[in-house]
């Protein structure tokens, strides 16, 4: 299953239902979700700084976190940055998959060079 990190930032009214609440009925709700829609809370921390909640967790697939970033957003109680995490060995298995990328600038590095190699030769194609 893939593994997010969710960046919560709460708006002033989202940080009077936290306050009304407490923190770990906060959690409550995010693991009742996440188990309602086949997932799993790995974490959830509240903390200082510019986000005020951080939860690690799973669920089946990408349209899920979307699912749960656009309902829990759309509140407009919760700022929420929805991030992909990826194990050291999806990484190793990401480099090895050949990607052939053309950077910003690349045709005119292309056609400068084809340019030089021209003028070198005298102008002959």
């Amino acid at each position: 299953m893939p593994k997010f990190l969710a960046l919560i930032s709460y708006t002033s009214e989202g940080i009077k239902g936290v306050t009304k609440a407490g923190g770990t009925a906060r959690r409550a709700v995010a693991d009742k979700l996440l188990k309602s829609l086949g997932g799993r809370l790995e974490a959830f921390y509240f903390a200082f700084g510019e986000s005020d909640a951080y939860l690690i967790f799973d669920v089946p697939d990408n349209s899920t976190a979307a699912a749960i970033s656009l309902t829990v957003a759309g509140t407009g109680m919760i700022r929420m940055k929805t991030i992909l995490l990826l194990t050291p060995e999806e990484i190793d298995q990401a480099m090895k998959k050949p990607v052939h990328y053309e950077p910003p600038g690349w045709e005119v590095q292309e056609v400068a060079k084809d340019i030089d190699r021209l003028i070198g030769e005298g102008g002959k194609n």
